[in-house]
């Protein structure tokens, strides 16, 4: 028998973001605890490194096996692509496959738009608005499909777009446009009057002033990966209440929180992680702006691949 392959339309077919969203709220009101993920195992190849990340659960486990080649963007080819694998884990046999850029591309803002959505229901001394405004920092894949999960979450909201290409910028706004999604040309003098902001940027410094977000924003930083690198300065993360994908993931490759503040001194403070938030175990405090961080993980590209997998199963049973 011939192992399944679902490519990116597959993929995305399977994964509209309420449905993804639901999916990674799901598992975390369940099984799945973000603390016994594995980290990400990096290794050389050609012009590039490879990107390994494997996740185990009850019934099924993956690996994602992804290439990272910083020359391919000047050649008109990806800068990232890579493969999902996925199996049974009773006797981890290989029961499908498909494509690990796409699935990234999905799981990514999910995951982001997941905790925006419940650190804005979470209970504090106000009710967070209907009608948010929503400012974005970046113009590539990552932007347009974080738009899209906003879209998804905050129906009336309003969006804009911060990125440092003029014509990358108007391309996905006509891109959007073209899916009744209306985004307009953002700025830095939008950061003070946005009620979330969303950082999914390649910028290893500091996107913007860490005081100028207004004290009721939520923002989302989780462009980067890696303690030399940073979308937020510790002034924000030190005005802040922070929310981070997971403790462990956090320590280790955060460049967000660890300048601001030592791994002994966050070990201490123990913030919330995004299994706490969708379980109820977060309050917002008032006078002080949210900050969700996160890195990227393995169980969220597993949990993806599942319903893409089941999916499949469902249809051709």
């Amino acid at each position: 028998m011939s192992l399944p392959y679902f490519d990116a339309a597959e993929v995305r077919a399977s994964l509209p973001f309420n449905r993804a969203i639901a999916a990674i709220e799901t598992a975390l009101r369940t099984d799945v605890d973000p603390e016994i993920d594995g980290p990400r195992l990096f290794a050389p190849a050609p012009d590039g490194e490879f990107l390994l990340m494997p996740a185990v659960a009850e019934g099924y486990s993956g690996l994602k096996v992804a290439t990272i080649a910083p020359l391919n963007p000047a050649k008109g080819e990806e800068k990232i692509q890579g493969v999902y694998l996925l199996f049974t884990s009773s006797n981890l046999s290989p029961v499908a496959a498909m494509d690990g850029a796409e699935l990234t591309a999905i799981r990514t803002p999910a995951a982001t738009l997941t905790a925006v959505k419940n650190i804005a229901q979470a209970p504090g001394d106000s009710e967070f608005t209907t009608t948010p405004k929503v400012l974005v920092f970046g113009a590539g894949i990552q932007a347009l499909n974080h738009i899209r999960a906003a879209k998804a979450v905050f129906p009336e909201g309003t969006f804009s777009v911060v990125g440092q290409r003029i014509e990358r910028v108007e391309a996905l706004i006509e891109q959007l446009a073209a899916e009744d999604i209306r985004v307009t040309r953002g700025c830095h003098d939008d950061i003070g009057q946005a009620d979330v902001i969303l950082c999914v940027t390649s910028s290893p410094i500091p996107l913007f002033d860490g005081s100028l977000p207004a004290d009721h924003a939520i923002i989302a930083s989780v462009g980067q990966h890696g303690l030399d690198a940073r979308e937020v300065d510790p002034t924000l993360v030190r005005r802040s209440e922070i929310v981070v994908e997971g403790h462990a993931s956090s320590w280790r490759e955060s460049g967000d929180l660890i300048p601001a503040r030592s791994v002994e001194e966050w070990k201490e403070i123990n913030p919330p992680n995004l299994k706490d938030l969708v379980n109820g175990k977060f309050k917002r405090a008032s006078g002080k702006p949210t900050l969700y961080t996160g890195v990227g993980m393995a169980w969220e590209d597993l949990v993806s691949a599942v319903v893409v997998y089941e999916d499949h199963r469902s249809t051709n049973a």
